[in-house]
């Protein structure tokens, strides 16, 4: 179409021609009425601050992104990477340009006096304003940060929208309450490579958060046998220089070059780097590297910091790694050391901080001086404490001895992946969107919000269970169930609302980012129907070699795949992590198939039922089977005979499930334990969050469908705290119940599957009469089909 004709299509159809490369679409509306304000964009984190106007701008692929001239180097080379990333994300190629912004264009400039509301003086530095009117799109920003998180913004606008090219006029002025929005890495532990690394500073960046702390070594906790040269342990980082020679991990390291890969990474999505080189406990890598410098003769993952030469190396070590690191800070651990050895501890501190001070850098340090000390007196005053244990060294006590803190307790931010103990299977992203926020802390040291001291927050990942089989991207899926509602609380608070579910609709329809690509996108849909079994724990009768785990088969990822060992009746089994209603599975074959195999499901994954015999394949592919639906935990590929002289090999088990009519329905319940374990946790679709009621009989928990249906079964997914004697109640005006199951007499937690006639209800009720137990009732899911 030429200019002229695409002026007069505008004019036949109401649409305001901007400029060549912008358009201006309005709002319909009926004849005089005025046309309502647009909503905020759809954002994570939400917006702070937003004013709509009327009418939607369209990009197109003659739209230029302008830096006024003179603009410094990092804000040009911004422009580039953003004309980049929108290319990537939305198909859209636009055009990065140095000048004067013209009608059209999307101008990019720096300027720290403009006006930015209610940012914190020391904040200013990261907010922006973007303004989208039918001239043009102008984002201010007060620093080379605010700029990065403006042009994140206009992606995301234009990725969420339905037609990847779009964006709402109106004014938004955006900022964070907190300045560090973080997260912790243990990679000391569990090697995450290169890519993994950078994939997440990439994902950090997409959604505001800015600090990635990588806690570069650490060790077993407990020795086998007492005997520490047992015990896994590394240090992650190599050097060229001989006086270090044999220190750096055996199991994957990172050279010069991968770490500047990270601070480039890192310096162009905003995000700051902090190095952990943790002492003098967790120090059994460097203790195993001069055994002389340990204690016990070096048989401890402790430094013996009573001899001069321990504190010798240590600054040699620090004097050899910090000129990589390019943030403002170095961490130096001091956590859980021997409180025996306390006056050495102290005079430990009191030399290194000032020391890794003179290197350029300041200090950060885990909270150890309540349980080393009784508190803070004493210590080098210019440290920055992470408090990680109330016990240890809670917030009000570093604050009151004079330190910054930043909130990493451990009962409410650690994952340890697969643990039974601190979030075993991930934060639940549902209680930190509607109960947390940086400044809130267990028992009664929660802090007033955006308190001076308090400089944000960092989740940790931490990766106790060292001789455990886990992936990275298994870790991911762990992580990413609650990253979201952690960036969006430490941003901008609450400003995101109340629903969650529609939080989590935001967060799928902008996705993970540019560069994200490694990372599988785990959240799925609220399509109930989505595959189960992604990202899940997978095991498997055998494997040919190490890189062909069985996790493989259930990572998302399309090119990699499970192999067995050449031998036939091999099998591979997923646990979906709760029992589901089971329709359908879909497995893709790679060249080694199985002419005869079984797909099985279990509750249990001791008693297995075949739902599909798969007997004379001739040829590798994919093979869709479905079947009635079937309540199972487990589900298993149980090969009989092999096609070829190989093994069994599959690129992915796809398990998918009946739709649970109550998944992301309105709840109610006659009480609440705590604020963390409300009643629509039982409804979240996810296996790791539970309802807990009141400490007394009768309580009851309620969902209402939004419309009558005919319901024929329940699954009741019980935590320890479980009822032995309850109703399952149907009604269809909450109002009237009829008992549709009788239960009574339960001795032991587990998931109660309820069958019963066909009953039309819109609402469904756990009515408890007796709990088995001095807690109350808790269940971790109600389905209902």
């Amino acid at each position: 179409m030429t200019l002229r004709a695409l002026h007069q299509s505008a004019r036949a159809t109401g649409v305001l021609l901007v400029a060549a490369s912008l358009l201006v679409l309005p709002t319909a509306v009926p004849a005089h009425a005025a046309a309502p304000a647009n909503p905020a964009p759809a954002v994570v984190p939400a917006l702070q601050q937003w004013t709509g106007g009327t009418g939607r701008v369209v990009l197109s692929d003659t739209s230029r992104l302008v830096t006024p001239i003179g603009a410094t180097a990092p804000l040009r080379q911004l422009a580039t990477k953003t004309v980049s990333d929108a290319a990537e994300l939305t198909g859209l190629h636009l055009t990065a340009a140095t000048g004067t912004a013209a009608a059209g264009d999307i101008l990019l400039t720096v300027d720290p006096t403009a006006d930015f509301g209610a940012a914190l003086p020391n904040l200013k530095a990261e907010a922006y304003r973007l303004e989208i009117t039918s001239g043009k799109i102008t984002i201010t920003a007060g620093g080379q940060q605010g700029a990065i998180h403006g042009v994140t913004t206009l992606l995301q606008t234009v990725v969420g929208s339905a037609d990847h090219r779009s964006l709402p006029t109106g004014a938004a002025v955006d900022f964070p309450n907190y300045p560090v929005r973080g997260f912790m890495l243990d990679v000391g532990r569990r090697y995450f490579t290169p890519e993994f690394v950078r994939s997440y500073i990439r994902w950090m960046g997409y959604q505001k958060l800015n600090t990635l702390q990588i806690h570069l070594n650490d060790n077993e906790i407990s020795p086998p046998g007492g005997n520490w040269s047992l015990a896994q342990s590394a240090f992650r980082l190599q050097s060229d220089n001989p006086a270090f020679a044999g220190l750096a991990a055996t199991d994957g390291v990172y050279t010069r070059a991968d770490w500047d890969s990270f601070e480039d990474t890192a310096a162009a999505v905003g995000v700051t780097l902090i190095p952990e080189i943790d002492a003098p406990g967790h120090a059994r890598a460097f203790t195993k590297f001069r055994p002389e410098l340990g204690l016990n003769g070096g048989n401890s993952d402790h430094l013996d910091l009573g001899k001069p030469a321990t504190t010798t190396f240590m600054k040699s070590l620090y004097a050899e790694f910090t000129p990589w690191f390019r943030g403002p800070h170095v961490h130096i651990g001091a956590d859980e050391y021997d409180k025996a050895y306390v006056n050495q501890y102290q005079s430990y501190i009191n030399t290194i901080a000032p020391y890794v001070r003179s290197l350029g850098k300041q200090v950060s340090i885990w909270g150890s001086f309540s349980t080393m000390s009784g508190g803070g007196s004493g210590y080098d005053p210019d440290l920055t404490v992470n408090s990680w244990n109330n016990g240890w060294y809670g917030p009000r006590q570093a604050i009151a001895d004079g330190y910054h803190v930043i909130n990493s307790n451990d009962s409410l931010l650690y994952v340890v992946p697969f643990a039974t103990y601190y979030h075993g299977q991930g934060l639940d992203g549902a209680s930190i969107f509607n109960s947390w926020e940086p400044n809130v802390f267990p028992g009664d040291q929660t802090l007033a919000k955006q308190d001076p001291h308090l400089l944000g927050a960092m989740p940790a990942v931490w990766n106790d269970l060292v001789h455990a089989s886990y992936t990275e991207l298994q870790v991911h899926a762990l992580i990413e169930k609650s990253f979201p509602a952690l960036a969006q609380k430490m941003w901008s608070g609450t400003q995101a609302g109340t629903d969650y579910p529609a939080f989590l609709n935001t967060v799928r329809a902008i996705g993970q980012g540019p560069g994200t690509t490694y990372l599988p996108d785990t959240l799925g849909s609220n399509d109930v129907h989505a595959d189960l079994a992604l990202g899940r724990t997978t095991t498997a009768s055998s494997t040919e070699t190490p890189t062909l785990q069985p996790s493989n088969a259930t990572d998302g990822l399309p090119d990699t795949r499970w192999a067995s060992a050449a031998t036939d009746n091999q099998w591979l089994q997923v646990d979906l992590g709760s029992v589901r209603s089971i329709t359908s599975a879909t497995l893709t074959w790679e060249a080694a198939f199985a002419k005869d195999y079984d797909l099985q499901l279990s509750t249990d994954a001791t008693t297995w039922t075949t739902v599909s015999q798969q007997r004379g394949h001739t040829t590798a592919g994919t093979d869709t089977l479905t079947f009635p639906p079937t309540n199972a935990r487990y589900a298993r590929m149980q090969g009989i005979t092999r096609a070829t002289t190989y093994g069994y090999s599959l690129y992915s088990l796809d398990v998918r499930g009946a739709g649970d009519l109550a998944a992301g329905k309105p709840a109610a319940a006659s009480s609440s334990e705590t604020p963390w374990f409300t009643p629509e946790l039982a409804f979240d679709n996810n296996g790791t969050t539970r309802w807990a009621s009141a400490y007394s009989d009768n309580q009851w928990l309620q969902v209402d469908l939004g419309s009558v249906h005919s319901l024929r079964s329940a699954s009741l997914a019980w935590e320890t705290a479980f009822a032995k004697d309850y109703d399952l109640q149907l009604s269809t005006d909450a109002t009237t119940w009829t008992t549709v199951s009788q239960q009574r007499g339960h001795t032991t937690a587990g998931t109660d599957t309820l069958t019963f006639p066909p009953t039309n209800a819109r609402y469904a009720r756990m009515q408890g009469i007796t709990r088995a137990t001095t807690y109350g009732y808790s269940l971790y899911s109600l389905r209902l089909t």
